[in-house]
């Protein structure tokens, strides 16, 4: 029974992903795209693009290119921050704000869809549940990184 938790934990958040990026297709969004932009939205403006990346999941250089592809689109700008010349604060625009709100709404209808029938109480139970694997995660991946042996840098 335990075998398959990592593989079932692993499997939920890319279906949840696969079934985002069809419905967020016709947008003309890729999966980095709309990512980036829910994540930038979700956090507020301002964020570094290290800052960005991390929260992410990438790697800073990966972050980029999707960067340039939403700035050429107007969705996004980058600033200089005040203390350091060679830093990038990342803002959305207005532009972006209209498609903000359509991929709210369909991240909104999905996840509404897939934790349909499950109760309130049930989702706080989840929630805390995933808060601790979470956590432990977090912890052992410091220990890692402490010891020198990160596998994001790998």
């Amino acid at each position: 029974m335990y075998e398959n938790l990592g593989l079932r934990l692993g499997r939920v958040p890319r279906e949840w992903r696969a079934i985002l990026d069809h419905r967020l297709a016709p947008l003309g969004l890729t999966q980095t795209r709309w990512v980036t932009l829910y994540n930038l939205w979700q956090a507020g403006n301002g964020l570094s693009q290290c800052e960005l990346a991390r929260l992410i999941g990438v790697e800073a250089p990966s972050l980029v290119r999707t960067l340039d592809q939403l700035v050429e689109q107007g969705l996004v700008e980058r600033r200089q921050c005040g203390e350091d010349r060679r830093a990038k604060r990342i803002y959305l625009t207005a532009k972006a704000g209209p498609l903000l709100e359509q991929i709210v709404d369909l991240v909104t209808e999905t996840r509404q869809e897939m934790l349909k029938g499950l109760t309130p109480e049930e989702l706080e139970t989840l929630i805390a549940i995933l808060s601790k694997i979470e956590r432990n995660t977090q912890a052992i991946l410091e220990q890692q990184h402490d010891r020198g042996c990160c596998p994001q840098d790998s």
